[in-house]
């Protein structure tokens, strides 16, 4: 497991394997972002002049390594890009970038902008995330272990290392989480995790098993489930504080593996829907995160679990289902198994009396088409709290983008025989009305948003910042960050 702790020390004497040093463009090359002075001097001056020379411009992103010839402690010098003015989230995937890049190496001090509170923490959180690996397959002796000791050179006060700490961890659960073939993550599995973390944590926690779920009324959940020999659970994990005014209820669709049931997918897109329980999965890990800092705020997370197969037993295109709220739907396509799972939730949530219900979900291929693989949609029947959402987002580094419940497609989900069609025929704006369908089970004065996160949940390219290949974790920071953003209301 990777620590980190802050040290005000001279970063040239500072006793460490590499040290990570950020750099800004200047008009005589490359220049250091801070330290500039001793640094220059341990190098006689020539610190910018052999980053010049290996084409090091201080680009955002860019990376150069360069040995020290004994000028610093450190045996080796890894030169950062910062770009012109990085933000608390440019802090983060430079960060992220230089530590990944050092696989193999035990110790990594970083001499980045860490003056403030804020910085010095967006420095260590980038550290931890990009120090990630997913190592628990192999055999092969091959992967290089990552950076174990981290050392953030600032004179901020070590609660800002914790706090890195926290979050770092929470996100590294859900990446654990969402790269787990399902083979070995199943429902009952999930929510067996669920219950020993959780209750580690200090967190409450109740599982519905598919017995449950039937005399309880959850036709989703069971309609989704009944075609695995893996049957549904439904999760509620529970977090109260006794300062606490306001109350938050998110809700994770936990689809642990999405074939498509009879609908089937084609192999290609099939492949990576492991990661169909990465909703699940920020819930999971953003209660945990916000138990541990002790946040003054209630919180309350639904996971909502099954896994999607076709069999003798599997849900029919055509069926019909009753919901947990008494609506029935008609299933038109049993690929669109994510809003049924999440309506049942949905409703089980809104009996909390929340302050405000937010799901997040793998919900809809069209979020990728729209917004892409980095880019969540984030929907609402309340702008304050699309923009409370978005905020929370952005502070995170997460990307998200607000976006509109059109009244007219609601039409589109009209069915001859139920209350509503769980997909409309047209495939024109279908992340919105996959949006619109869970709104219907939202009761009346709920305040409500919804974040589609098909694309940001897992990365199928090369890693970047501190993004790794496969499960990424998006979208947990942003619900702590809503969380701290309510217990501070």
């Amino acid at each position: 497991m990777t620590t980190v702790r802050l040290n005000s020390a001279d970063p040239v004497s500072f006793d460490t394997d590499a040290l990570i040093v950020g750099f800004r463009s200047g008009p005589d090359g490359p220049r250091p972002v801070t330290g500039d002075e001793s640094l220059d001097t341990a190098f006689g001056g020539k610190l910018a002049g052999s980053l010049a020379a290996v084409a090091f411009t201080g680009k955002a992103g860019e990376l150069a390594k360069l040995p020290t010839f004994g000028a610093t402690a450190a045996p080796l010098l890894v030169a950062v890009g910062l770009g012109d003015s990085p933000d608390a989230d440019g802090l983060r995937r430079a960060a992220g970038a230089a530590v990944r890049s050092l696989a193999g190496t035990a110790r990594a001090a970083l001499v980045l902008p860490a003056d403030t509170p804020d910085e010095a923490e967006a420095v260590a959180l980038g550290a931890l995330l990009g120090a990630y690996t997913f190592a628990r397959y192999r055999t092969d002796g091959e992967q290089k272990p990552p950076v174990s000791e981290l050392t953030v050179v600032s004179g901020q006060p070590e609660g800002v290392a914790e706090r890195a700490s926290v979050l770092a961890e929470s996100v590294a659960l859900v990446r654990d989480l969402v790269n787990t073939p399902p083979s070995d993550l199943w429902p009952a599995k999930f929510a067996e995790i669920a219950e020993q973390s959780g209750g580690k944590a200090g967190l409450s926690v109740e599982v519905l098993d598919e017995k449950a779920l039937k005399d309880g009324g959850y036709g989703g959940l069971i309609g989704v489930g009944q075609g695995s020999a893996n049957p549904p659970r439904l999760v509620r994990l529970s977090y109260t504080h006794p300062e606490a005014s306001k109350t938050l209820a998110f809700v994770g669709k936990g689809i642990t593996f999405d074939s498509g049931g009879l609908s089937l997918k084609p192999s290609a897109s099939m492949d990576w829907m492991k990661s169909d329980m990465g909703g699940a999965g920020a819930v999971f890990g953003a209660l945990i995160g916000i138990a541990r800092l002790g946040l003054p705020v209630n919180a309350i997370g639904y996971l909502c679990l099954a896994e999607n197969l076709p069999s003798g037993t599997a849900q029919r295109p055509s069926d019909v289902i009753h919901s947990y709220s008494g609506k029935t739907v008609e299933v038109l396509d049993t690929d669109a198994e994510g809003r049924l799972v999440l309506m049942d939730g949905i409703a089980r949530a809104a009996e909390d009396n929340p302050d405000v219900i937010v799901d997040v979900a793998t919900l809809t291929g069209a979020q990728i088409v729209a917004l892409g693989w980095r880019t969540a949609g984030v929907m609402a029947n309340d702008d304050a709290v699309r923009e409370l959402v978005l905020e929370a987002a952005t502070a995170a580094g997460e990307g998200a983008w607000g976006m509109p419940l059109p009244e007219e497609l609601r039409k589109g989900l009209d069915s001859p025989i139920a209350d509503l069609a769980n997909l409309q025929p047209e495939r024109w704006g279908s992340m919105l009305t996959a949006g619109i369908f869970l709104k219907e089970f939202v009761p009346e004065g709920v305040r409500w948003a919804h974040i589609d996160m098909a694309g940001p949940a897992f990365n199928k390219g090369e890693p970047y910042g501190y993004v790794p290949k496969g499960g990424t974790g998006a979208i947990t920071r942003t619900l702590i960050g809503l969380a701290e953003r309510h217990a501070s209301i």
